[in-house]
């Protein structure tokens, strides 16, 4: 599968903003959304779930590392390479 990177990482800020009620203006594709405070470890089980289901990847424990989930682009190239495997 292939991944849109433009509309996949447009599906991730709504989705951040959706359930953060952050400024959408102050998500960027490079924002730290964990160390910034949109997500807490709650809203990181509720991301998970939310990617598994719009992207149709499977997440492993292994997975689980802050460099995959760190900012919307991490989250895409995560996406990528979970689609591609």
């Amino acid at each position: 599968m292939t991944v849109d990177i433009a509309t996949t990482q447009e599906k991730i800020k709504n989705y951040i903003v959706q359930t953060s009620h952050a400024d959408a203006e102050k998500i960027k594709n490079e924002s730290l959304i964990f160390k910034e405070g949109f997500f807490d470890s709650m809203g990181f089980i509720m991301l998970i779930t939310y990617l598994e289901e719009e992207f149709g990847i499977k997440t492993v424990d292994s997975d689980l590392i802050e460099e995959n989930f760190e900012s919307i682009n991490a989250i895409t190239e995560f996406i990528k390479r979970k689609a591609a495997a």
